[in-house]
């Protein structure tokens, strides 16, 4: 192909961008992954943002796309065998259909990335794993893998966490850049700073004046400015994942290792000022995270696990619950990710029974 066609390709590409589009028109190509698996580059003087298309279905698409008020997603993927590093938290994952619908079409900030079996991703998310139910999933995920699993096999899959996901209308579709290879099947990365990938960012900035506000909650990034890293805000899901993993998958108090019965906390309830953050969740056994919510234990500010005496005086039991007290938290290595002592301090005021 020479030079003058390839210019005149890009060209006409970055019209299509900026107008709306006839649907009839586009090629047949099916969209191995660009990027996916790889670290981000390290960055030096004014940070790079970069964007990462990443292939999915139309069934996908469609029932995310219909769910009101949507705060995430989980953009899954079915190997379960590599960590997603293509983009940082805070930066653009955009969707495109797989082929003959070789269009962009929506898109959410990416949060978070993590491999984890199914039936808990299921439980976390629900119908915003773009599936009506757990079974449907699984059917979506072994089509993929090209094996049928037994009913009772628990497999891992790769989950890439979305907040404030974005679904455009159809006359909106988003061309895909003129340098997509047709053997992409998972995905491709994009440096928003350089073409094709600053004309795809304004394209997307334009569409996202169209989406309606409640399914942009929190800032919207600038009409035609310079990309910048976007602040991603977890939904319930999200926060459940991350903080599961954040103690690596084990009860903060009695270090239970069995996926089922661990249960995100929230120290402060999302329903009285606390927020989906990791700094407000603690990972407990299921009936700990019960008598945590209802007072009957608390955590000092030491991290120290505490036990009311109602639980004796209402239930003339609890001494498994007892020989507990006043043992140290399990917690994460990372001291970000550690509760927020504040916190602590709210639930020991203001739901502890003491």
């Amino acid at each position: 192909m020479g030079p003058s066609i390839i210019n005149d390709a890009v060209i006409e590409w970055k019209i299509s961008c900026s107008r709306r589009l006839d649907l009839n028109a586009g090629e047949e190509i099916y969209s191995v992954a660009d990027g996916a698996h790889e670290p981000v580059p390290e960055r030096s003087g004014r940070a790079l943002i970069r964007a990462f298309v990443g292939v999915t279905d139309r069934d996908w698409f469609d029932l995310l796309s219909k769910i009101p008020d949507i705060d995430e997603v989980n953009f899954w993927q079915p190997s379960g065998n590599h960590h997603f590093m293509a983009i940082v938290p805070g930066e653009l994952f955009l969707f495109k259909l797989h082929s003959p619908a070789n269009f962009i079409v929506g898109g959410g900030w990416f949060s978070y990335s993590t491999l984890l079996p199914t039936s808990l991703v299921w439980e976390a998310f629900k119908e915003k794993n773009g599936a009506a139910s757990l079974p449907e999933m699984r059917m979506r995920i072994e089509k993929y893998r090209q094996k049928k699993a037994s009913l009772f096999e628990d497999y891992l899959i790769g989950n890439i966490i979305l907040t404030q996901p974005f679904f455009f209308s159809k006359e909106a579709w988003i061309p895909i850049p003129y340098d997509w290879k047709p053997n992409i099947v998972t995905g491709k990365r994009y440096d928003l700073d350089a073409e094709p990938g600053r004309s795809l960012w304004f394209a997307v900035q334009e569409r996202l004046a169209d989406v309606p506000s409640a399914l942009m909650t929190g800032s919207r990034p600038p009409r035609y400015g310079d990309p910048v890293l976007h602040t991603p805000r977890l939904g319930q899901g999200g926060f459940r994942i991350m903080v599961t993993d954040a103690y690596s998958k084990k009860c903060a108090v009695t270090g239970e290792k069995t996926l089922p019965v661990l249960e995100a906390a929230h120290i402060r309830p999302y329903g009285e000022g606390g927020e989906h953050e990791i700094n407000n969740g603690i990972l407990f056994r299921s009936d700990i995270h019960t008598l945590f919510d209802r007072g009957y234990v608390t955590v000092d500010r030491d991290f120290r696990f505490d036990v009311s005496r109602r639980i004796r005086e209402d239930f003339e039991n609890g001494r498994d619950y007892y020989k507990l007290a006043g043992a140290p938290l399990i917690l994460p290595g990372d001291s970000a990710k550690r509760p927020d002592p504040s916190l602590l301090c709210w639930h020991n005021e203001n739901r502890f029974l003491g």
